[in-house]
């Protein structure tokens, strides 16, 4: 039986209508998200049976409304037109504890509420009580865990990754990825320079960067990606765009990166051999890069493999691990992609997997295509990393023959 065109098309309406629905509703997500990160901590630490004093309720009351104006307003300040470090600091700063507050406020305001009722500790005053400073006990300990992961240098994470394609010349081939390093308000760059000596000890064949480098122009913040240039590899150094670049001028990041010793492999690939063997390295731009309207830039796999032996193994870089649908319908052997910061902060991944088809580590996708999705080098925003560390990795490329 043969599909009609209006057979197709009722199937392609149909999945496109809950799709539709999605995107409308995901237009409301930045006026309510602020009030419900407030709003609920504010009622389940103060008006939930605690009868605390009235000059304690009025004063928590005063600082939850003060969060909920002051935290957009800051972000606007520091992420608007006027790109104002402090009030970004301050804005991404309440984003994060705002967040943190929320989750365990909804979390233990239930669970630890029930398991008080169950083991019958207190009276609801005393419950609700201890439900108030339990909440304000966890906020403060992950926040304070959260800031010291966040700024730490990040630990190594170590993977040997058998491609069936790669010669016996590339075992043993060490490829070390960095991403979303997203240099910003907060001064990183002796962080900057200490990540790059972390992975001169590594001793690389490749090192690669796959986006996000910072939160703002090249020139605003070449002193932190200044150590760049240090990186040692003994083949190459190769870096694609990612979304930030995107709305920080691409073309300086660009630039700069090649300024700094780094290969841009925009749309293009390059050759690494090794014992006889040979390896395609090809790059493409973000898929951001389509729609914001920067002339010559855009995701092109076909243009970036253009001349290159179909019967080689290729390892792309590209920044979202969304690109990996593009990656295996082309046979890619192994993807590298960043994005999705792990996370970043519990729980917030459970958002992120609605984006994208992998948070972290390796996966497969199709008959032979491997995708490596980091968790970050450094952080976006808030300066908190919660149950998503951080990490630098170094893949160790074998060969099955």
């Amino acid at each position: 039986m043969t599909e009609t065109s209006s057979t197709r098309s009722a199937a392609s309406d149909a999945r496109e209508a809950p799709r539709s629905r999605l995107q409308r509703l995901m237009r409301y997500i930045p006026l309510v998200a602020p009030v419900l990160l407030w709003a609920v901590p504010c009622w389940v630490l103060l008006y939930t049976g605690q009868h605390w004093p009235l000059p304690a309720t009025l004063t928590g009351t005063a600082l939850f409304a003060l969060g909920l104006v002051g935290m957009p307003f800051a972000m606007a300040r520091g992420h608007g037109r006027r790109q104002q470090d402090g009030a970004a600091i301050v804005g991404d700063s309440l984003l994060g504890g705002a967040w943190v507050l929320f989750t365990w406020s909804v979390l233990l305001g239930v669970l630890l509420r029930l398991a008080l009722v169950v083991a019958g500790a207190g009276d609801g005053q005393d419950r609700a009580r201890i439900v108030t400073w339990a909440v304000l006990a966890v906020t403060a300990v992950l926040l304070a865990w959260g800031y010291a992961e966040a700024r730490r240098v990040p630990r190594v994470r170590r993977l040997d990754v058998r491609l069936p394609r790669l010669g016996a010349g590339l075992d043993g081939t060490r490829v070390v990825l960095i991403t979303d390093t997203h240099y910003g308000p907060l001064d990183r760059a002796r962080w900057s320079a200490r990540v790059c000596e972390t992975v001169n000890t590594l001793e690389a064949d490749l090192v690669c960067h796959t986006g996000d480098i910072a939160d703002g122009t090249a020139e605003r913040r070449r002193a932190q990606a200044a150590p760049l240039g240090t990186v040692e590899a003994t083949r190459a150094r190769v870096y694609v765009t990612g979304n930030h670049e995107y709305y920080s001028e691409a073309q300086g990041w660009v630039d700069l990166m090649d300024e700094l010793g780094w290969e841009p492999l925009r749309n293009r690939h390059l050759l690494l051999e090794r014992g006889g063997d040979t390896l395609v390295v090809a790059g493409v731009d973000d898929v951001t890069a389509e729609s914001s309207g920067l002339a010559g830039h855009g995701a092109d796999l076909a243009e970036a493999l253009t001349g290159a032996d179909p019967d080689l193994p290729v390892l792309l870089l590209a920044h979202q691990p969304k690109f990996i649908d593009r990656a295996a319908a082309h046979g890619i052997d192994l993807q590298l992609s960043g994005h999705t910061h792990g996370g970043q902060i519990w729980p917030f991944h459970h958002l992120v997997r609605l984006d994208q088809p992998a948070l972290a580590g390796l996966t497969h996708h199709g008959p032979r295509t491997l995708l490596y999705t980091s968790r970050g080098t450094g952080f976006w925003g808030p300066p908190f990393r919660v149950f998503a560390p951080s990490e630098i990795t170094l893949l160790v490329l074998r060969s099955t023959s």
